[in-house]
């Protein structure tokens, strides 16, 4: 028996990954679709197979085994809690949701109702990521001592094609390039180094993004940050949507030993370093906006990540629970940004 899946918002994430993904899974079939604008479902229906929902109400009521939510970040956390109500797993897309408590609500009721959450933060599963973790567990480059990462391009606006995107505006995104680009390495930041981000020490700003009519964007296009984990690993990010020439991905952790750089240099996407000798790994790249936008499909597996974790009765790589911290941390670094200081993060 194949999965029954439902996709909620049928945006350009939905059409170039969620979609063409779960199409490609061999133990999950497409069933319904629904979209604000019915026009985006409709297309995917007939390209798919499935039926095209009138409102949200019917898709949950159908007997379906798991949804993707790929709306606005501001609607996350409603329609996470009617799907997981209706006894159904989800996927939904990153931001986890627009506050921490939310994101709370949203674990909470994930457990209560025995389904899975997971959230779509692909860079865990990348393969010079996996690599990486596994090196750094190993001993290879010794304790860890700092960190810098990088994840800029050129903006909602550029990759799809869309002037005036949602991710524009505060009441449907929360945050700007913090929760497009710096969520996914906030996330990430933990997940290789095995420890909670404690500290963080942030700057936002908007440079130069601005709506049809010239104004500025409501929420900020960059991002720094300093960040101290709960042992004392010293880093920094930046994630910005003003980086107008080629797209930036990258992760370098500074060891006692060695040095891990990860889609950091032409060629190979993984480089490990230990004095004047280098071990140099070729995985699958990261897919970019711009191949997004042209529909290149490379495979992000997060949907095969998910798909499995459902059939195996087992928690995702990226479940929603792993992803509170990353939350915990972005919210602290827009305090610290409007108050000009440092932040402690509360622990729960």
């Amino acid at each position: 028996m194949k999965l029954k899946i439902g996709i909620i918002g049928c945006g350009t994430i939905a059409q170039v990954r969620h979609a063409p993904e779960y199409h490609s899974n061999p133990a999950c079939r497409l069933a319904a679709f629904y979209n604000a604008g019915r026009e985006k479902a409709e297309r995917m229906a007939s390209q798919y197979g499935g039926i095209c929902c009138e409102s949200l109400e019917e898709l949950l009521k159908l007997e379906l085994d798991a949804v993707s939510i790929c709306t606005s970040n501001d609607t996350h956390a409603a329609i996470v809690l009617q799907a997981l109500e209706a006894g159904l797993h989800v996927l939904c897309e990153k931001p986890m949701a627009v506050t921490v408590r939310e994101c709370e609500q949203m674990t909470e009721a994930a457990e209560k109702n025995n389904r899975i959450l997971m959230i779509g933060n692909n860079q865990r599963l990348t393969g010079a990521h996996q690599k990486a973790r596994e090196l750094i567990q190993k001993g290879e480059i010794g304790k860890v001592l700092s960190f810098e990462t990088v994840f800029v391009h050129r903006g909602p606006d550029q990759w799809t094609g869309n002037k005036n995107p949602w991710f524009f505006h505060k009441d449907k995104s929360g945050m700007g390039a913090l929760g497009d680009l710096g969520i996914h390495k906030l996330d990430l930041i933990q997940h290789l180094l095995g420890e909670d981000i404690a500290e963080v020490t942030g700057r936002m700003g908007t440079l130069d993004k601005t709506y049809p009519d010239g104004t500025r964007i409501e929420v900020e296009d960059n991002v720094w940050a300093i960040l101290e984990t709960e042992h004392g690993i010293i880093g920094s990010m930046h994630a910005g949507w003003t980086c107008y020439g080629q797209e930036r991905n990258s992760f370098v952790i500074y060891g006692t030993k060695g040095v891990l750089r990860c889609y950091d240099d032409e060629i190979y996407t993984l480089i490990l370093e230990k004095g004047d000798c280098q071990e140099k790994y070729q995985f699958g790249g990261i897919q970019n906006n711009d191949d997004q936008k042209a529909g290149f499909a490379e495979n992000s597996g997060v949907i095969d990540e998910f798909v499995s974790s459902i059939l195996k009765n087992r928690q995702p790589v990226c479940s929603g629970k792993e992803n509170l911290q990353a939350m915990r941390a972005a919210e602290a670094l827009q305090k610290s940004a409007e108050r000009g200081k440092r932040i402690v993060i509360a622990r729960p």
